[in-house]
């Protein structure tokens, strides 16, 4: 069940006219926690019980990690549940791919076997779900939380339909507090919620599916066959596309709970508009850095240790947030990249340039954001090979007569233009302040403009958000 569908749509009327009409607070729990189940099983109703699985097994552990005195007790309870929620993740992500890369090293050492291959069904939002489940589980052996909530609660806050299947990651520290206590949103706030919505639905649906993706995936399908002119249009373009797509879907999560009453961290702010590549992933996907920050970079010792530890702890936390994007060398390969960027800039203390004089930092800016761009192409490509092609259009051949830039692709140009220089003005402010500022009128246009560009770009397919792969 997509965001972007109606049954979407009729599905989210429902609950939230149900939810109003409900007076009890528990009463409305059940019926969120009833409804995120559903909403799940529209997917692949067996692997409801994945869910399940993870849900109550985490439970069931922060319990007993609460009640254990014995250090020795907690840190067993804590190590069976980062064994089973890994080993969720392991089988069902990674299974084919480690057979993979197992038969091929065997093949190196000249042993020749073919094993069956095991037909593997990621279940949708597993890396999402297992994530902000862990983070209950440790923050409980950690003392910060008391482990004493209720199943029902858990449970909603590891499947409450919003966030549950490309996040964002919502710990348990921010979530069960507020599942705890009555939410009662007022007009504004769900007015607000729901602007969010469209705004979100029109980054996703407008800018990253009608515009943006068509150029990127035509360039894809036969990168050594374009100039180079179209190929950077094109490589800009997939930045475009793959942040306004996990952005917008963002929007649309923190905007659906928010109608609800519950609150969720933001996840992006302005990426493109990032001083450094540290500065970048404090922008980028905030809720899967951040954890990776405080659950993993921090426990390797972070840069408390030195510069050599520093530069290990960093990558090592770069290549596992990569390889948590997918089963694929290719997404190693951006992590490591993005490793090497964070270190080779701490190194140089470039986390805080110097202003220039003329008081931009538009330069330095637009250097990071081509790097960024860079590493993205082995993001989006499927193989090495189509890598490696895509860096020869860069670099290769000056276009041709035949290499005409068609409107499509000056769409996306204009596009990606607007986009820096937009996240650029808006780098330290936020997007309900220039909501606020448009004033009634200006809003009532800016959400009816989305809605007119929603209803002419929603006819054909509809295309599924990029991080419900992940």
């Amino acid at each position: 069940m997509l965001f972007n569908s109606l049954t979407f749509l009729l599905f989210f009327l429902i609950v939230l006219a149900m939810f109003e009409m409900l007076r009890s607070w528990n009463a409305r729990k059940k019926l969120l926690l009833l409804a995120s189940y559903l909403f799940y099983a529209a997917w692949n109703p067996p692997y409801v019980l994945v869910l399940l699985l993870s849900t109550g097994v985490d439970w069931w552990l922060a319990r007993h990690i609460a009640r254990s005195t014995a250090p020795r007790r907690r840190l067993f309870f804590l190590c069976i549940s980062l064994a089973a929620n890994l080993g969720l993740v392991a089988y069902f992500k990674y299974g084919n791919f480690l057979l993979e890369n197992l038969v091929a090293a065997a093949a190196l050492a000249g042993v020749h076997f073919s094993p069956v291959q095991a037909d593997i069904l990621l279940p949708i939002g597993i890396s999402f779900y297992t994530f902000a489940s862990l983070s209950y589980t440790v923050d409980v052996y950690r003392g910060e939380l008391d482990g004493r909530t209720g199943l029902a609660d858990y449970a909603l806050f590891v499947s409450f339909f919003p966030h549950l299947v490309a996040g964002p990651i919502v710990r348990a520290s921010v979530l069960l507090p507020q599942i705890a206590h009555p939410r009662r949103p007022g007009a504004n706030q769900v007015g607000w919620g729901l602007a969010l919505t469209i705004i979100g639905l029109a980054a996703k649906v407008v800018l990253a599916d009608a515009i943006l993706m068509p150029v990127v995936d035509r360039f894809y399908a036969h990168p050594g066959d374009w100039g180079w002119m179209q190929a950077w249009i094109a490589v800009f373009g997939f930045s475009g596309q793959i942040y306004y797509d996990f952005a917008g879907y963002s929007l649309c999560a923190i905007g659906l709970a928010m109608c609800f009453g519950f609150a969720f961290p933001d996840n992006f702010h302005y990426p493109y508009a990032a001083r450094g590549f540290s500065d970048f992933w404090r922008r980028w996907h905030i809720s899967l850095s951040s954890w990776l920050r405080d659950y993993l970079y921090i426990p390797l010792g972070g840069n408390r240790h030195g510069v050599r530890r520093t530069a290990i702890a960093l990558m090592l936390t770069m290549l596992i947030g990569g390889l948590w994007h997918g089963a694929s060398w290719m997404f190693v390969l951006w992590g490591g990249l993005h490793g090497l960027f964070l270190i080779t800039e701490a190194r140089a203390g470039r986390q805080h340039p110097t202003r220039p004089p003329d008081g931009s930092y538009l330069p330095y800016h637009f250097l990071v954001f081509v790097a960024v761009t860079l590493t993205w192409i082995a993001f989006r490509s499927p193989s090495a090979q189509v890598a490696g092609n895509v860096l020869s259009s860069l670099a290769g051949r000056a276009a041709t007569p035949s290499d005409i830039i068609d409107l499509p692709m000056l769409l996306a140009l204009a596009a990606m233009l607007a986009t820096l220089r937009w996240q650029v003005f808006m780098r330290d402010s936020t997007l309900e302040t220039a909501f606020a500022r448009l004033g009634t009128y200006g809003q009532a246009a800016l959400l009816s403009v989305c809605l007119i560009a929603l209803y002419l770009c929603s006819g054909g397919d509809q295309h599924a958000f990029i991080y419900f792969q992940f």
